[in-house]
Parts: C-alpha cells; structure tokens; sequence
C-alpha cells in the first residue's frame, strides 16, 4: 500500500464515523426535541407584535409562552384590547375578565409661556441627561422637560413634544406604560382611557412657591375638592389628584379651578393639531 493509501484509509475512517455521529445527532435531536406548544404561536398572532416590554417580559413571543405556562395574565398586555383579551383567554381555556383600556397621560402644563427657566440647556437633547443639570432647566422640580425621551421610547409612535411638553395622542396610545417608566420625573400617569379630565400639574410645593415657578401650576386651594360632589378629586402633598372610579365628569372642578390646570381631551386635539 502506497503513501496516498495510508493516509486515505484513517481519512475514510474519520469521515465515516462523522457520518454517523451526525445521524446519531440528528435522530437524537427529534426523540429529545421539547415540542412547542401550538397556543403559543396563536396567542403571538393575536398580539400587537411590537415588542413594547409593557408587559414585563422581553417581547411577545416571551409574553406568550408565559400565558401559556400559566405565568402570566392575559390581559398583562395592556396593549390588547377586550377583543384580543377575550380570544387569548379562549385559547387557554380560562374565562375573560373585563379589562379597562388605558392611556397615557402627561400630567405637566409647564410650556415656555407658563413655566419659568432658570438656565438655558445646550447640552444632549434627552431628558435623564438634561435632569443630571439640576433637575432640568425649569424651575419647577416637577416640569416636563421636554427633550423627548418618553417619544423616543414609545413603539406606537403615540407622543410628541407640543410647546416644550410631552402631549400624548390617544388614538395611537396602547396603554402600554414603557413611557411612564422613560420619563425621569415620573410625570406620565395611566388613566382610563375614557376619562375627560386630569390635573396638568405634579408641582407638590405649597402655593406660593408654585406661583413662582409657574402661571399655571395647582397652588392647592382646594377649591376642586369642595366643588366635587362625589369626592372624586383630593388634595395629596399640595397637588390635586382625581379618583377616576369616582369621577363622574361633571366638570364642576374645571369650572371651579381658579388656575385653569384641570384639563380635558379637547385642549390635547388642539395641541396636536398643529404638528399633524
């Protein structure tokens, strides 16, 4: 035997036994293979597919497998609507619970005409950036600052800086929250989605410091509370809050409110208005 032949004999050899390894592998590979379960690619198909993270988990494929698995709730995605709710929940074969739809709200009315500076910022246009400045360029601790992180952060592309503030577009909101834990001042609120009115102010400083900073701020006069029949709106660390189970929005407290900081859907359609 040759020189050739000794080396094509172990090379033979080898590539043999790899034949078989690889076979071995791949009929190993389906008897141990973890079978999927189907529901899961029906539950994904059902989901807005965004990938927001508003639920919890990394995206919905991982939000999917966690219905299935009994690790999470369907109606966790607040991006789904009662519909897509009810089906989830046919699938897995669990009754559907009523779900309220959600938005987002920003509770600032700080723009340049009402809000007052204390410098002039320059520097990244974000606004955990910009909040390492003390606290931003307004002079209220709890003003919007305007720089767009929560715009940034939304996928449904559902906020825009109108004025210097963040202004939500409900139509486009999903309720899913992401933009509630973007904003370093923690001015962005869930509320029923239905619900006509809201405080345009988190200033929780006493009235005459939040005269101060602005010309519209809540000064925590009461007034809206006194004005509310069904005790749906108090005064909490001198900021007014409303309790939206309770809210029958009447509107007494926007009539009554002597800053004109208890708003409603209509002033948001005007803002938006003019970036559409």
């Amino acid at each position: 035997m040759g020189i050739l032949g000794v080396i094509a004999v172990p090379v033979l050899v080898f590539i043999g036994l790899g034949a078989v390894m690889g076979i071995m592998l791949a009929i190993a590979s389906k008897a141990f293979a973890v079978k999927k379960d189907p529901r899961i690619d029906e539950i994904s198909d059902l989901l807005p597919g965004a990938n927001c993270g508003g639920c919890g988990f990394a995206g919905c494929g991982a939000f999917a497998e966690a219905v299935v698995e009994g690790k999470a709730s369907p109606s966790k995605c607040s991006a789904s609507d009662e519909a897509v709710v009810g089906k989830i929940c046919a699938i897995i074969g669990i009754e559907a619970t009523k779900t309220v739809r959600m938005r987002a709200q920003v509770m600032c009315s700080g723009t340049p005409e009402n809000a007052r500076k204390k410098y002039i910022y320059s520097g990244i246009p974000d606004c955990i950036s910009a909040a390492t400045l003390g606290g931003g360029d307004k002079l209220c601790p709890n003003g919007c600052i305007g720089l767009g992180t929560c715009v940034r952060s939304c996928v449904f592309d559902a906020i825009s800086v109108v004025d210097g503030v963040a202004v939500v577009d409900y139509e486009k909101c999903r309720g899913c929250g992401v933009c509630v834990s973007a904003c370093p001042k923690k001015l962005i609120e869930l509320i029923p989605f239905d619900s006509r009115h809201w405080v345009g102010c988190k200033s929780v400083e006493n009235g005459k410091t939040t005269r101060s900073y602005c010309d519209v701020g809540c000064i925590s006069c009461r007034i809206c509370e006194k004005s509310c029949e069904t005790d749906a709106i108090s005064v909490n660390d001198n900021v007014a809050y409303i309790v939206y189970d309770k809210c029958v929005d009447c509107g007494a407290c926007v009539s009554k409110c002597p800053r004109g900081i208890i708003k409603s859907p209509d002033e948001i359609l005007k803002s938006l208005a003019g970036v559409k």
